[in-house]
C-alpha cells in the first residue's frame, strides 16, 4: 500500500514526540507482573480484563488533556527526536473512543466521567480544521489546527476519517436513548457525520473514492483506494451517509474494480478469497481496522461469501507463516506470531507474511486484535507475552513491537495499534462495539444499497 510508505516517511521525519504534558500513568502501571506460576494460574477472563483495562489507559489517563483526543504515540522514557505532545491523530481517536466505550460499560470508569470525556472530544471536533467535511490525520490538540502528515499532505484524510467516523456512530448509539444530556451528544455526533462530504472525495464525480485532497496541493497525492485492503470501513461510510452518500457504483467499480477484487489463491496452505493489493496476504491490520464495528460475522456480498472465514484465513495465514519462520528469526512461534504495520528496528514497517516484509519483529496487536476471528491462538499468545513481564507490558498495555533476534524491546506505544486491542478484545467478550454501530440506521442502509446480507 502507498499509504504504509507515506507512514513510514513521515514517521522517521516526525518520529516519536517530546512529551511536556506527559500523560500520567495508571495507579497499577508500575505493579511488577505476576510470578510465572500466576501467569499459568491467571484465567482467561481475567488475564483478557487486565490487559484490556491497561490498554484503555492509553486513551484515558494517557489522552491529550486539552482535546481529550489520542496521542498519536507515547513513550516511557520520554526521547522523541522531534515535534511535541500535542500531536493528535483521527483514526487512532476513532479506535480510542470506542475503547473508551468499553471501559465506560465495564465499569473502569464511571459513566458521567465518561460522558465528560466524550463531550470534550466532540467539543475539539466541532472547533476543529475539515476539509470539505473530512478531517485530517494529524492535528495540533491544543488549538486543533491540522498538522502536515507529509508534504502534501495537509488536508482531508478520508481513510482515518472513516476510521473516526466509526467510532463516532458507536458513541452515537450508545447515547442516543439515554438521559438529554445524552441524547443531546448524540445529536452533535449526528451533526458531524452528516457533514462529512464523502461524494467530494471522488474527485470530480468518479467512481472511486480518493484518500487525501489538500487546500494547497489538490489532488496532488493522487491515490485513488482500491480493494482489499484496511480501507472497505471508508466505502461503506461513504454510501451510508444520508447527506453526501455515494451511489453503489462507487464501491462496485472502485473498490471492488467490477469484480477483480475476488481472486482465490493459496497461500501458507490456506485458502484465501479475495485480491490482496500489492501481496498475495496483506499485514493483519487489514482483517482488523474496518471491523472494529463493522461485524464481519454472518456479513456477505456478491464478491465475499464470509468476510469473517476470509478475515480468520487471513489470520492464520500470518500465524502459519511465523510458525514456518523461513528467516529463522528468534521466538516466533505458535504462542509468538503475529505481523502487522507497527514500530520496528529500522523505523515503521508494514510487516506481512512474506520474505520481504517480514523483519523479525512481533508487533502484539497483530495477534491480540484477531482474537475475535482466532480465539484460542490470540489467547495463547497473550498468555506468553503476559509472561515475558516488564520488558513488553507497560502502563498502557502490551508495548507496539519488539524483535528477540536483535534484543529490541522498545518502551513506546501508537494509538493505532492499542486501538483495536482493547476494542477487540471487547468485541469477543460481549460484542458491544459491534452491536452499537451494526445498530445505527444509516449504517444498515448502507450496507443495503451496496448489496451486503448479514445474519446475527
Amino acid at each position: 500500500m502507498k499509504k504504509i510508505s507515506l507512514c513510514a516517511a513521515v514517521l522517521l521525519l516526525f518520529s516519536l514526540m517530546a512529551c511536556k504534558n506527559k500523560p500520567s500513568a495508571p495507579a497499577s502501571a508500575h505493579t511488577h507482573l505476576s510470578s510465572s506460576a500466576d501467569t499459568l494460574s491467571i484465567t482467561d477472563d481475567a488475564l483478557m480484563d487486565t490487559v484490556q483495562r491497561r490498554t484503555f489507559q492509553y486513551f484515558w489517563a494517557g489522552g491529550e488533556p486539552y482535546s481529550g483526543m489520542a496521542r498519536e504515540r507515547y513513550h516511557i522514557d520520554n526521547v522523541y527526536p522531534a515535534g511535541g505532545p500535542e500531536v493528535v491523530t483521527s483514526g487512532g481517536s476513532g479506535f480510542g473512543i470506542m475503547a473508551i466505550l468499553s471501559g465506560i460499560d465495564r465499569g473502569y470508569v464511571t459513566r458521567a466521567e465518561g460522558m465528560q470525556r466524550m463531550e470534550k472530544i466532540v467539543a475539539f471536533l466541532e472547533k476543529a480544521d475539515r476539509f470539505h467535511g473530512a478531517y485530517p490525520h494529524w492535528w495540533n490538540g491544543e488549538t486543533g489546527k491540522v498538522l502536515p502528515f507529509g508534504a502534501k499532505d495537509n488536508g482531508g484524510d478520508l481513510v482515518e476519517t472513516a476510521f473516526l467516523m466509526q467510532g463516532l456512530l458507536a458513541v452515537h448509539q450508545y447515547y442516543v436513548n439515554g438521559t438529554q444530556e445524552e441524547k443531546a451528544l448524540a445529536a452533535r455526533i449526528d451533526r458531524l457525520w452528516r457533514e462529512v462530504d464523502w461524494n467530494f472525495y471522488r474527485k470530480d464525480g468518479q467512481n472511486v473514492l480518493y484518500w487525501h485532497w489538500s487546500p494547497t496541493d489538490g489532488w496532488a497525492m493522487d491515490f485513488p483506494v482500491h480493494g482489499y485492503n484496511e480501507c472497505m470501513i471508508m466505502y461503506i461510510l461513504a454510501a451510508s451517509s444520508p447527506t453526501h452518500g455515494v451511489p453503489a457504483a462507487v464501491y462496485s467499480e472502485g473498490w471492488a474494480q467490477n469484480g477483480a477484487i475476488v481472486s482465490p489463491h493459496t497461500v501458507e496452505g490456506i485458502k484465501l478469497h479475495l485480491h490482496y493489493q500489492g501481496t498475495e496476504a496483506g499485514p493483519l491490520f487489514w482483517a482488523q481496522y474496518s471491523f472494529l464495528g463493522l461485524n464481519p460475522r454472518g456479513l456477505r456480498d456478491k464478491y465475499c461469501p464470509s468476510y469473517f472465514n476470509e478475515m480468520r484465513n487471513l489470520t492464520l495465514v500470518n500465524r502459519a507463516y511465523c510458525i514456518r519462520n523461513p528467516k529463522h528469526y528468534v521466538g516466533f512461534g505458535p504462542d509468538c506470531w503475529g505481523l502487522t504495520a507497527s514500530y520496528s528496528v529500522d523505523g515503521y514497517a508494514a510487516h506481512a507474511p512474506n520474505e520481504q516484509e517480514d523483519r523479525g519483529v512481533i508487533s502484539p496487536t497483530a495477534a491480540l486484535s484477531s482474537i475475535v476471528y482466532t480465539p484460542e491462538y490470540s489467547l495463547q499468545v497473550m498468555r506468553h507475552l503476559y509472561a515475558m513481564g516488564d520488558k513488553v507490558f507497560g502502563p498502557y498495555g502490551f508495548y507496539d513491537a519488539f524483535s528477540e533476534t536483535e534484543h529490541w524491546y522498545p518502551k513506546r506505544y501508537l494509538a493505532i495499534d492499542q486501538g483495536p486491542i482493547a476494542v477487540m478484545i471487547e468485541n469477543y467478550r460481549s460484542g458491544l462495539l459491534w452491536n452499537l454501530f451494526m445498530s445505527h440506521p444509516d449504517v444498515q442502509a448502507g450496507l443495503k444499497k451496496l448489496g451486503f446480507t448479514y445474519t446475527k
